[in-house]
This record gives structure tokens, C-alpha cells and sequence, in this order.
């Protein structure tokens, strides 16, 4: 009965906030911060699902201006998780097939985020190379998954290495930002799902001198170790 309820909670609320979402998108289209907002409601239904985010930013991030965030992707459940640290000035991109999911896909969109078609790698370097502008050019923070999908519990998967060609072409900090796992942990038939730790990592600076593949491999071994910390319940 409770995972019903929960399951009809979050329809109802996934219904809402498209209604309310593509009416503040028709008012102030593609404005920078109305990805932050309507993340901040898809982060607050991580009560609803009885889970207590627990939520760490490194000082430095709060001093830094445009940056590349790059997040660790684990299951469906991320969009009630992930969200509540999305920060102001940011977008996010994904996978050009979201925009035909009803109403959510025009909400992605007329929010501002970036649509990549992967399936052609040209198509995907032209919609990289337009990030950066964005960056550049307003001053925006972009939003990467850079394992390019979801890992259901497989571990934190090999990255791409798009987010770091942005990054190093933006000549812009990366943000790790590392949950812990969720696997097996979100049950919606349990009251209670204890916690899930968010941490926002001090901004990295990209040498020159190291390719994007390089940092990478860096980058993730960075937030592998990060996510093995945050699943024992440490904070740093």
C-alpha cells in the first residue's frame, strides 16, 4: 500500500510540476535559473520516497563562478536526489530522445538545458562546441553525466571524455559531485530509507598540459574513492 501511494505521490507531483514548469518556461523561456528552480522541487520529493539527503559542499565551490559539474548516474531515482544540489546559473544536457517523453521533454527543453544526439558524433561535437559558447558567452555552469548513463548498481562506470573537452575548451573548473549508492537502498514499500549522502567536491582546474582522457581517468578515480567514502556514512 505505501509504495502505491508513493508511486501515485510522485505521478501526481511529476504532473505538477510539468503543468506549473512549462507555464514558467512560456513566461521567461530558457531564462538562466529555471533549471535551479525546478530542480529545487524535484529534490524536495526525496522526503516523499523516505529518503534524508545529507548534503556536503566543499568552501571553494562557493566562490567559484562558471564551472562543469560532473555527477555520478545511478538509477531512476536521481531525479529526486540529484536536483536539490543543482546550483543557480546551470544546465544540464542529455540524450536528444528526452524531448519526445510527453511534456517532461518540452519542459527539459524550454528550461534551458542541451539536447546531444549521441548516436552521431559529429551532431554531438556540434551540440559540445555550442555548451562551451553558452558558458562563455552568459556565464552559465553546465550539468554532465559523464559515464553517459545510468549504472544500476554496477559501480561508477568508465567516463567519456565530452564533459572534459568542454571543460578544458570553456577553460572552466570541474565539479565532481558524488552520491552515494542507492542500489538496493530506496525501497518504496519501507517507510524509511535512511540516508543518502551528496557531496560537491572542491572545483579542479584542467592543466593544459594532461589530455581530456587524463583527466578523466583522474577525475573518476577521485569520485570512486569519494562515493566508497560516502557509502560507509563518512563525511569528510
Amino acid at each position: 500500500m505505501l509504495a502505491l501511494l508513493r508511486i501515485l505521490a510522485m505521478a501526481i507531483f511529476i504532473i505538477l510540476s510539468c503543468i506549473f514548469g512549462l507555464a514558467l518556461c512560456i513566461v521567461r523561456p530558457f531564462h538562466r535559473n529555471n533549471v535551479h528552480v525546478i530542480a529545487s522541487w524535484f529534490g524536495s520529493m526525496a522526503k516523499v520516497i523516505g529518503v534524508e539527503l545529507v548534503i556536503e559542499r566543499a568552501p571553494e565551490v562557493a566562490e567559484v563562478g562558471p564551472a562543469l559539474y560532473v555527477a555520478n548516474h545511478q538509477n531512476n531515482y536521481d531525479l529526486f536526489t540529484l536536483p536539490a544540489v543543482v546550483p543557480q546559473n546551470t544546465v544540464s544536457m542529455g540524450k536528444k530522445s528526452l524531448k519526445w517523453i510527453p511534456f517532461f521533454g518540452q519542459l527539459y527543453w524550454l528550461s534551458g538545458n542541451i539536447l546531444i544526439d549521441r548516436a552521431n558524433r559529429s551532431k554531438a561535437v556540434g551540440t559540445l562546441d555550442k555548451a562551451v559558447e553558452k558558458i562563455k558567452q552568459k556565464g552559465l555552469s553546465l550539468w554532465m553525466f559523464p559515464e553517459g548513463t545510468r549504472s544500476y548498481g554496477r559501480g561508477l562506470l568508465p567516463f567519456k571524455t565530452g564533459a572534459f573537452h568542454a571543460a578544458k575548451n570553456a577553460q572552466v573548473p570541474i565539479i565532481p559531485v558524488c552520491m552515494s549508492s542507492t542500489k538496493d537502498k530506496i525501497k518504496l514499500n519501507r517507510w524509511n530509507n535512511g540516508k543518502v549522502y551528496i557531496s560537491m567536491l572542491a572545483p579542479i582546474k584542467l592543466s593544459e598540459d594532461c589530455s581530456a582522457r587524463e583527466h578523466a581517468v583522474r577525475i573518476h578515480a577521485k569520485m570512486a574513492d569519494k562515493i566508497a567514502q560516502l557509502d560507509k556514512g563518512e563525511k569528510s
